[in-house]
């Protein structure tokens, strides 16, 4: 009789406890950095023409939307081709509110809460899809909310209502103001961003995000934070909305409730690089300096945006600012986990690999201690 002799098993002993530790710091510098470009921009309107300062609320604009939009979807996950729903809510909200006797400016905020407060029940309909049927089922939604609109004869109909309550302003002071509640708002949204993705809520988007199916296992709340970040996205969203109805003076459903909001939010996240917050900063830049250069050569124009975008997809589907932080690690905002320490001591026959983490991920390993605080 023949006895078969194990393979020796590879194992690994590990000195000192593995920690999570952040990928990087905001730290004073780049506190004070920020500050500094936020008080630069503050000072535009005395710095450049009305023409710039219009441009520079439709930039602020479009970056809030971006920014929403990859929060949906480069960090959690959840393809939405329906976001300018909350658009044409946010803008549609300014009006019902100017109409009432608000201040349209001071009804911003309001009207952005409107939209949060609307995508509660809309994402109980909406989390019962996934994949691509949860993407077509908010084109539906946005669909339905523009013909809804479009059918009050109070709010102007098909042809949309102009905003009152700003004729008392002059020129000057009008695009002053807008332009300072549009810099109000993509810095509250960039705030509010880095602000769930440095929270706890940030590591359970991406779990989520990765493997649905093991962060539910671990005991992550998938749908509660799922639901977190749709009416957080929708906030963002129903504020650029408002943004656009105040500095256009006019709602008109076709327009503000326009699939181009939807393809300029994805092609933004894209070509800058989803997952990331700088992606869409760096994206609406290339955005605009392409759209201002390009205007002007009819079907060319699109012809040239939509190159872009095939790209970039093939080259480098990581977005531009992917592929720069991968060949330098430069993060102006550092949002993620790394695991340190544990400086792993290998026995004969094992294949652990420097910096690997230990085989074993309960709860005295750093990503089961992580996931045992995060459910705690």
């Amino acid at each position: 009789m023949t006895t078969l002799a194990r393979a020796p098993t590879a194992t690994a002993t590990v000195s000192g406890p593995w920690r999570v530790r952040r990928a990087g710091g905001s730290g004073p510098v780049m506190g004070a950095a920020a500050l500094v470009a936020v008080v630069l921009l503050a000072m535009m309107p005395v710095l450049v023409s009305e023409a710039d300062t219009t441009l520079l609320v439709n930039f602020f604009v479009l970056l809030t939307m971006a920014v929403m939009w990859n929060l949906l979807a480069g960090y959690a996950g959840m393809v939405s081709i329906g976001q300018q729903a909350f658009v044409g809510l946010g803008g549609y909200g300014v009006l019902v509110l100017a109409l009432n006797g608000f201040n349209p400016v001071a009804a911003i905020p309001v009207a952005a809460v409107i939209c949060a407060v609307i995508a509660l029940p809309v994402s109980v309909l909406l989390f019962r899809l996934g994949g691509g049927y949860f993407a077509i089922a908010t084109w539906v939604v946005a669909d339905t909310a523009q013909l809804v609109i479009s059918s009050i004869t109070s709010l102007g109909g098909g042809t949309g209502h102009p905003v009152p309550g700003l004729s008392s302003m002059s020129p000057h002071t009008f695009a002053e103001t807008t332009y300072w509640a549009a810099l109000a708002v993509v810095v509250i949204s960039l705030g509010l961003a880095y602000g769930l993705l440095r929270s706890p809520l940030g590591l359970l988007m991406a779990a989520v995000r990765d493997d649905e199916v093991s962060a539910r296992s671990a005991g992550a709340r998938v749908k509660a934070t799922r639901r977190i970040v749709y009416v957080v996205a929708a906030l963002g969203c129903g504020a650029a909305g408002a943004i656009l109805a105040v500095s256009q003076l006019q709602v008109q459903p076709s327009s503000i409730f326009g699939i181009q909001w939807a393809a300029e939010m994805i092609f933004v996240s894209m070509i800058g690089g989803m997952g990331t917050l700088e992606g869409p900063i760096l994206g609406t830049i290339i955005f605009f300096v392409l759209q201002q250069n390009l205007a002007q050569q009819g079907a060319w124009y699109l012809i040239i945006f939509g190159g872009v975008a095939v790209v970039v997809a093939i080259w480098t589907p990581r977005g531009l600012w992917g592929a720069v932080r991968q060949r330098t690690g430069i993060e102006l905002f550092p949002v993620g986990y790394r695991l340190q320490g544990g400086a792993p001591r290998s026995e004969p026959g094992a294949q652990l690999l420097e910096g690997e983490p230990p085989p074993p991920n309960g709860p005295a390993t750093g990503l089961g201690m992580l996931w045992h605080r995060l459910r705690s």
